[in-house]
């Protein structure tokens, strides 16, 4: 394993919505044994509504900072040596001072899945905010790829699904 990971043994894996962190990193947790959390279900539970409610109601600003409040709150147990593989939310990595959060705490790991693919993944996701404007979505996903491009590795998904993805990862010269 990697010193970085042995230090802070935090996996976060980073995404455009509907590249698939949360199932590649449920079953790359469960093959390693680790924790899995993902953001959005933290933020849903703490914060006693839904995403889009979260959106709806208190708009984007609110929701981001319930977001790196959550992100806090994993980083913490990592730092105390609890390792955690984490999927965090599309627009998460993107902000600047989430991004420095975990890259200074952990490896990150891109899921770079192609436009055509997310935009039919996400197609009448009423729980994607974000995806409802098909020229939104779009522009989103060229404005993040820049940011996602900063991840420690990048891991192309194709029509392998998400056990060909983990695979990948267990293929990385991290463990």
């Amino acid at each position: 394993m990697i010193l970085k990971l042995k230090r802070t043994p935090g996996l976060f894996i980073v995404g455009f919505m509907g590249a698939g962190k949360s199932t590649v990193g449920r079953a790359l947790a469960r093959h390693l044994g680790w924790r899995f959390a993902d953001l959005d279900e933290d933020i849903a539970s703490r914060e006693q509504m839904s995403i889009p409610e979260i959106f709806e109601k208190r708009g984007e600003a609110d929701f981001r900072r319930s977001e790196h409040e959550a992100l806090q709150r994993r980083i913490d147990d990592v730092s105390r040596g609890i390792p955690w593989v984490i999927a965090v939310g599309g627009g998460c990595f993107a902000q600047a001072g989430n991004l420095d959060l975990i890259q200074n705490h952990g490896v990150t790991i891109w899921l770079d899945a192609p436009l055509e693919m997310l935009r039919a993944r996400v197609s009448g996701a009423v729980h994607r905010p974000l995806a409802r404007d098909p020229a939104r979505f779009e522009e989103l996903f060229h404005i993040r790829r820049p940011v996602y491009e900063k991840a420690d590795y990048r891991i192309t998904i194709s029509g392998g699904g998400s056990d060909a993805a983990v695979e990948e990862i267990l293929k990385l010269p991290l463990f």
